[in-house]
């Protein structure tokens, strides 16, 4: 069988319609029809229900969408290992936002590198969709973020807690905090939310960025304010490189961790431990 036939069943599942599944696989929806109607002719049975709400799987689709997830992940970890250079014993590929590498994920990577000493490690960086797209697909372990997307063959467990505070390059109280010179980070659309509500003058600043690393060097260059996990900005309101905006809200923002709920990789539940570990440590 083709693993194709299976990424487009679970990419199916993942969008619940052939039309979606189709976009997001470049490919036309007679291709992905043909592909699925192949795909049961040669599992003997009907897998998808095509309606008029989309797509809804079978008895039958619910028992193979395991078996799909666990062939795809294999053909994906198939792909690694035999890219890996022999002398280590198996790899792992992690992926996180942007913004939890500075200070958090990055001690993570340096416990595995002295903890796993034969485990070949890539890390990338992207954002929720781009991560969430390629732990749905096979092509990584584990991935971090913010804001992660519910689906049928993910974990996903909590983290931690960011705490975003309000800085400035200057000493001033939230009434003086001037529009133009806040500088938006987006961290997701729960915080935007939050800030609309609350703080209702800053949703519409002049400068909008998507790193929260990018946000920073420019209000230390540039001057202004932002908002900013409190672990990231410590040592420079210890430094008075950067000032707490005095009576302004800090708002929650939950990190979570996410990696297949069926894995053949014994080493994905050791290292979400690690993770945790880490975690606590920095707290």
């Amino acid at each position: 069988m083709d693993i194709e036939f299976a990424r487009t069943f679970i990419k199916i599942v993942d969008t619940g319609s052939f039309t979606a599944a189709a976009r997001n696989l470049h490919l036309t929806q007679t291709a992905v029809s043909r592909r699925i109607r192949s795909l049961e002719e040669y599992m003997g049975c009907q897998l998808i229900i095509r309606n008029k709400s989309g797509a809804t799987l079978t008895p039958s689709g619910k028992r193979f969408l395991r078996y799909a997830v666990n062939m795809v992940q294999t053909m994906e970890h198939a792909r690694h290992d035999i890219g890996f250079a022999p002398v280590y014993d198996t790899a792992l590929t992690v992926g996180g936002r942007f913004g939890l590498w500075d200070g958090l994920l990055l001690r993570w990577l340096e416990r595995l590198s002295v903890e796993q000493p034969n485990m070949q490690i890539k890390a990338e960086s992207g954002i929720e969709e781009g991560l969430m797209q390629n732990l749905i697909d096979g092509r990584l372990d584990i991935g971090i973020m913010y804001t992660p997307q519910h689906r049928p063959t993910l974990k996903v467990d909590w983290l931690l807690d960011e705490e975003l505070i309000l800085v400035s390059t200057q000493k001033i109280a939230l009434e003086l905090a001037n529009p133009n010179t806040y500088v938006h980070v987006n961290w997701g659309p729960e915080f935007l939310s939050q800030l609309t509500a609350i703080l209702p003058e800053l949703s519409s600043p002049r400068i909008t960025v998507g790193i929260g690393w990018l946000g920073l060097q420019y209000i230390l260059s540039m001057g202004g304010s932002g908002y900013f996990p409190r672990r990231l900005v410590r040592e420079l309101i210890n430094q008075g490189r950067l000032f707490p905006v005095d009576s302004a809200p800090s708002f929650q923002l939950p990190a979570y961790v996410v990696y297949p709920k069926s894995s053949d990789n014994e080493l994905i539940e050791l290292v979400v431990n690690i993770l945790h570990d880490v975690v606590t440590q920095i707290k």
